[in-house]
């Protein structure tokens, strides 16, 4: 009888030293979360390059950090609380689909910058995030400089020749082709700067083309 009581002033001894943060503290930790919370938002937002930009993921980045910081600050004092939140966390299950590995990131990003500034390391969550984004930016630029995308091709058999010859030109890489009894479907992987698209409208002009798409690849 006497362990359980000795056991159980120990968890009051942890549970006033978690009461002795203070509200100051609290609002501190979650202003500097938000602040870097913000700059996942912001590069994600920006500088997303995938096939379908998610404002709702953008907006679970920002609530995964303050959470994550919540429950940091919540367990660091008390190793009862952090084994029964562990406990408690086991039995969730996401069944959303993550569609573009990216997002990966950007949730670890998030999760990373919970536990920092919840236990307090502040300067390296915010100096971590700032460093994150410009070498997140640098990279999208660098591989945006020059564009893949798939072009996608109706004609029929009279536009064979003058659509090789064009496709060649491009220097595209074979995706798809497919036959149809009236027409062929041609999808061929191209690499360009910028908005020039002077192909489109030669294609255009070819007898025998009946349509002709041009999408960004993003290898999904």
């Amino acid at each position: 009888m006497t362990d359980y009581i000795t056991e159980i002033k120990n968890l009051m001894g942890q549970a006033d030293s978690l009461s002795s943060t203070t509200p100051a503290e609290i609002i501190a930790c979650l202003t500097f979360t938000v602040l870097c919370a913000a700059i996942i938002y912001l590069t994600y937002r920006f500088f997303y390059r995938g096939a379908c930009y998610s404002e709702n993921f953008a907006i679970l980045l920002v609530l995964v950090a303050i959470i994550t910081a919540m429950i940091i600050l919540t367990i660091s004092s008390s190793v009862a609380l952090s084994l029964g939140t562990i406990g408690a966390l086991s039995i969730i299950r996401f069944r959303s689909a993550i569609k573009d590995p990216l997002d990966v990131g950007f949730l670890f990003w998030s999760v990373v910058v919970g536990l920092t500034t919840g236990a307090g390391m502040v300067p390296f969550a915010v100096v971590g995030s700032v460093f994150i984004a410009v070498i997140y930016i640098l990279m999208t630029l660098l591989r945006t400089a020059k564009g893949t995308y798939l072009l996608v091709i109706r004609y029929t058999d009279e536009a064979q020749e003058e659509v090789n010859r064009i496709v060649t030109s491009l220097k595209g890489r074979l995706k798809n082709k497919s036959v149809y009894k009236d027409e062929n479907e041609l999808t061929v992987q191209i690499k360009f700067r910028g908005q020039d698209t002077p192909f489109l409208s030669e294609l255009k002009a070819v007898n025998g083309v009946s349509n002709t798409v041009l999408v960004e690849f993003t290898g999904e």
